[in-house]
């Protein structure tokens, strides 16, 4: 998967909200002061052409849909997050983000449930 620049990023977010639009509609998402019709119509020309969005055809106006889920494109760049700045160690993430990340005792704890859960669950799949 290709990386995203923050512009392709934050149209991709837009879309996601609204599942598909039209130029316009996606534009109308964006908070004052709005960018310019042709900025936005650059990004997503790259965007289709980068394999993100595709759309369907009516008359001479485009409705823009995603082809990749937010959730597959947010893996991808946690892994990616993981390996180039964690040597590719999960556990490195969780120590750093569980040290440094100001967490109080209750998100710590909140935490623990969820990682506790998820053991639970790989187990019963084992099993």
């Amino acid at each position: 998967m290709k990386e995203l620049t923050r512009a392709e990023e934050q149209v991709m977010r837009y879309i996601w909200r609204i599942k598909s639009g039209f130029l316009k509609q996606i534009i109308e998402q964006f908070p004052e002061p709005k960018p310019a019709y042709t900025t936005v119509s650059t990004v997503i020309r790259v965007l289709v052409k980068k394999g993100f969005l595709a759309y369907r055809t009516f008359g001479k106006t485009h409705q823009y849909y995603p082809l990749v889920s937010r959730d597959k494109y947010f893996k991808y760049h946690f892994s990616t997050l993981v390996k180039n700045y964690f040597s590719n160690s999960p556990q490195r993430f969780v120590s750093f983000f569980t040290e440094k990340g100001n967490l109080d005792l209750t998100e710590l704890e909140e935490m623990k449930i969820i990682i506790e859960e998820q053991i639970r669950k790989k187990r019963a799949q084992a099993s």
